[in-house]
């Protein structure tokens, strides 16, 4: 494995996020940034956009981008549009307005760069419903007209392996810098995570550089496999700190020679990777709606808000773990939870309390697997959250024993979990008809390259037993 030279001082520090374009000019002058790259995150998550100089970005801060580019899948192609919008409709026009609290460098580029996060309008100035930032931003927005403001802390697990350039051979674990790869698990080993000590370095400078709020860093029980959990906040900021954080760690492990990937299970013996999230709900005196103030019990809203979410979270499963990879996390045995059970510190519930103080009360979803788009995963488990405040729901009793020997209680695939999607009115209505329509039409497209593929498996069982 080869390392970058360390460095003989740190890097200067600069901070995310202007308050106008003659701050940006200002901060681009500071930095002596020369280009900007004006991204958008599609519904894969993924970083779509230009690249321009940034004097043509003051000039004209506002691009234009096809609306297509939110009908994209994972491989690249496009579906029919038919359901969802018209062939015509899809190649429009859609403008890009940069959110300038966003601004950041880009650490890892050879010129100085910078990089900005978009939100998508139409030409008549209607958001962009298919954008996965509008859909939080919706969400959002239902809460600030009861007074709730939500808070989430994302804890995103993700594995170190080796450069694979052929798909067809399985991912090996990376070579540290004692020159062997792990060959066991090393859950939480202090050693383990200094394999990597140069990776995290610049890890660390380079999220500390684009403000990226990193709280910890563990090693997780599968081999090489991590874990990074950001402060708690805003759900739109943390959604975008996640966004970028990927990046950063992708391409942090480029520079060290080796792969950082957010597939939901991408070695067949190793555990699947999360993207755990934490919520609560404060009101508008800044107090914790969870907790009672006066005794610091457990509110009926807590309550409420655990039974919306176990009601509905079959019906996100296809935000939650949106690919087919990503059903292989859920299976028994697997550690990973595949129930709607909730208790108290018991993380074999889908629904985890964590041990707090009352002040910190909240909710951990353990569902979402680390592929999932962070904004539309917030989105999608705030809302059923909202939903069960809305209607006042009731959750079934707390499970204290291992709730995986329930069985499991959510959808096996990906198709299973998309008709469960489409069919539940309160949340199609909530998060969007348009954006669910093209949710669907993306993750049915993605299934059909899939079938295309014939597998391992069914040439070493079927190809002479059948």
């Amino acid at each position: 494995m080869k390392y970058k030279e360390k460095k003989s001082k740190p890097a200067p520090k600069t901070t995310r996020g202007v308050a106008s374009l003659d701050d940006a000019k200002d901060w681009f002058a500071r930095q002596n940034i020369e280009e900007i790259e004006c991204v958008v995150p599609d519904l894969a998550g993924v970083a779509r956009g230009k690249i321009m100089p940034v004097r043509k970005f003051l000039g004209a801060p506002s691009m234009n981008l096809p609306l297509a580019v939110f009908y994209q899948t994972i491989t690249g192609d496009f579906p029919e549009f038919e359901g969802a919008v018209n062939a015509v409709q899809s190649d429009t026009d859609i403008f890009l307005t940069p959110d300038l609290a966003t601004l950041a460098v880009v650490p890892w580029a050879q010129d100085p760069t910078a990089q900005v996060i978009h939100d998508a309008f139409h030409p008549d100035g209607r958001p962009v419903e298919e954008s996965p930032r509008q859909v939080l931003r919706r969400v959002m927005a239902l809460y600030r007209e009861k007074g709730w403001d939500p808070v989430v802390a994302p804890e995103i697990e993700f594995y170190l392996v080796d450069k694979n350039t052929d798909p067809d051979y399985p991912l090996k674990p990376p070579i540290g810098r004692s020159g062997r790869p792990e060959t066991g698990r090393q859950g939480y080993s202090i050693a383990a995570v200094n394999e990597f000590d140069a990776l995290f370095e610049d890890m660390y400078e380079y999220s500390e550089r684009q403000g990226l709020e990193i709280d910890t860093l563990i090693h997780e029980s599968g081999v090489a496999q991590m874990e990074i959990n950001l402060r708690h906040g805003n759900p739109l900021e943390l959604a975008d700190q996640v966004f970028m954080f990927k990046r950063t760690i992708r391409e942090v492990a480029l520079e060290h020679e080796i792969y950082a990937t957010f597939m939901a299970k991408p070695m067949a013996a190793e555990p699947g990777s999360a993207m755990h999230i934490h919520q609560s709900i404060l009101g508008p005196d800044g107090a914790n709606l969870f907790s009672d103030p006066k005794t610091g019990e457990a509110t009926p809203l807590f309550y409420a808000f655990i039974a919306g979410q176990q009601r509905y979270l079959p019906a996100i499963m296809a935000i939650l773990a949106p690919y087919v990879n990503s059903y292989r996390r859920i299976a028994r045995d697997s550690g990973a939870p595949v129930n709607t059970q909730w208790g108290y510190d018991n993380r074999t519930c889908g629904l985890r309390v964590p041990p707090s103080d009352p002040a910190n009360r909240r909710l951990e979803n353990r569902i979402p697997s680390s592929d999932a788009n962070p904004y539309l995963a917030i989105a999608a488990v705030l809302a059923t959250g909202y939903l069960g405040m809305l209607g006042n729901l009731t959750p079934t009793a707390p499970v204290d024993t291992d709730a995986s020997a329930r069985g499991i209680e959510l959808p096996r695939s990906l198709l299973e979990s998309v008709a469960l999607f489409e069919n539940a009115k309160p949340l199609v209505e909530l998060l969007g008809a348009t954006f669910c329509a093209a949710y669907a039409t993306v993750k049915e497209a993605e299934y059909e390259t899939f079938m295309r593929t014939i597998s391992p498996w069914e040439r070493e069982f079927l190809l002479l037993n059948v």
